[in-house]
């Protein structure tokens, strides 16, 4: 095993360029994929960066969601946020952050809503949503951000359609649930953002439970077993992960395809190639990269130890540029076979909305490159104001512009 200096603090600068990991977490996961951490409360914590340890992670439940079982410490400065002495309570209907019975149970009440099939017969709708937004994008005088244009209207617009949220609203949620993914800020700011969503989504389940539509909070407000405060939670969560993720994939993901030319022109000429390119594009980004797990006991993982009470961070971006799983996995190969990717997780919390995403996406791409066969930056690749400041990684900007032909 290579020497490599503890980290002190989870290494975060993009360094290495806007798509790829920060170098010193590649550095580390060559040296030494499961590694100690010490955290900047002082907390000797762990990272995981290896691929195959990171499956072995989430395949184990004896690494825990839960927050309240003991102190998940942060693995990076965060100056507004106290440093925590105790474990944090338990959001009712956060099932992300739950474990097996509880995790399931929850679960088990949306599986029905995600399946493949359901998601299928969806389709042609989420085509006919994004061709309308590609339609208004078209009416615009170029340059335009593309993220305000479509990267995140189509997945607010097919999620607020599934949950049933009236897409009016979306000012309101689409700023909250951004200030609440800000890394560092004040903790009132964070729960400012966060009271505000989850009073917005109180009123709106318990108008649900009054006089129920046909959308999946309405099935879910018809459920006596639910309580109010847990569809909240539920709601808050198929809310936040259902349109930032898709839409930060879709803003970065044309980011990559354009500042690889080759690629893009293999797309354009090939479209039958975009799902197996979002798939690539999923690992090659993973724009949901840190997660974190607590120990519930001394846990041998890839050879080492990792005590019990102990906070681990979970980096997916290097797991998915591991070369002992991915050939070449820093080079973007849009004929790659990416399955086995772990960006949508792995294990029970593998992502509900993975067959969601993926749909928007191959949409998303294929209709953008069809209706844009011109599209290319409006100002250089280092002007593109990047999301380091995110818990989801993206841009805040997409400048574009086009001619017509």
């Amino acid at each position: 095993m290579s020497e490599f200096p503890v980290p002190h603090g989870l290494p975060q600068h993009r360094d290495a360029g806007p798509f790829d990991p920060p170098s010193e977490i590649t550095r580390l996961r060559e040296a030494r994929p499961v590694s100690p951490l010490i955290f900047p409360d002082g907390h000797e914590g762990w990272v995981v960066t290896g691929y195959e340890a990171v499956r072995r992670l989430l395949a184990d439940t004896r690494f825990s969601s839960r927050q309240d079982l003991g102190i998940v410490h942060v693995a990076y400065e965060t100056p507004g946020m106290p440093v925590q002495t105790e474990p944090s309570p338990q959001i009712p209907g956060l099932f992300v952050a739950m474990d097996p019975p509880d995790h399931t149970r929850l679960r088990r009440k949306l599986t029905g809503a995600f399946t493949v099939k359901r998601m299928k017969q969806l389709e042609d709708h989420i085509i006919e949503i994004t061709e309308r937004q590609l339609d208004e994008m078209a009416r615009l005088t170029p340059p335009v951000d593309l993220v305000t244009e479509f990267a995140l209207p189509v997945p607010s617009l097919v999620i607020c359609e599934l949950l049933g949220v009236p897409y009016e609203d979306r000012a309101t949620f689409q700023v909250n649930s951004a200030q609440f993914l800000v890394k560092d800020q004040e903790l009132e700011q964070k729960m400012a953002a966060y009271g505000a969503m989850t009073s917005y989504l109180a009123d709106l389940v318990m108008r649900k439970r009054a006089e129920p539509g046909e959308d999946i909070l309405s099935d879910l407000a018809r459920d006596e077993d639910l309580g109010i405060e847990e569809l909240v939670g539920i709601a808050f969560l198929l809310l936040l992960a259902g349109h930032e993720t898709t839409a930060n994939m879709l803003a970065l993901g044309t980011f990559a395809l354009l500042e690889h030319p080759g690629q893009l022109a293999e797309l354009r000429a090939d479209p039958e190639l975009v799902p197996n390119a979002v798939e690539e594009l999923m690992r090659y980004l993973s724009v949901a990269d840190i997660f974190y797990r607590y120990a519930t006991e001394d846990i041998e993982l890839c050879g080492e130890t990792i005590g019990k009470g102990s906070t681990v961070v979970i980096s997916l971006l290097a797991a998915n540029r591991d070369p002992l799983r991915f050939d070449n996995p820093d080079t973007l190969d849009v004929h790659r076979t990416a399955r086995g990717h772990v960006s949508f997780g792995h294990g029970v919390h593998l992502c509900l909305g993975q067959q969601l995403a993926r749909l928007e996406m191959r949409a998303g791409f294929t209709g953008l490159l069809r209706r844009f066969p011109t599209l290319e930056l409006a100002v250089p690749a280092a002007d593109v104001k990047l999301k380091a400041d995110m818990n989801i990684y993206g841009v805040h900007e997409l400048p574009v512009t086009w001619t017509d032909r």
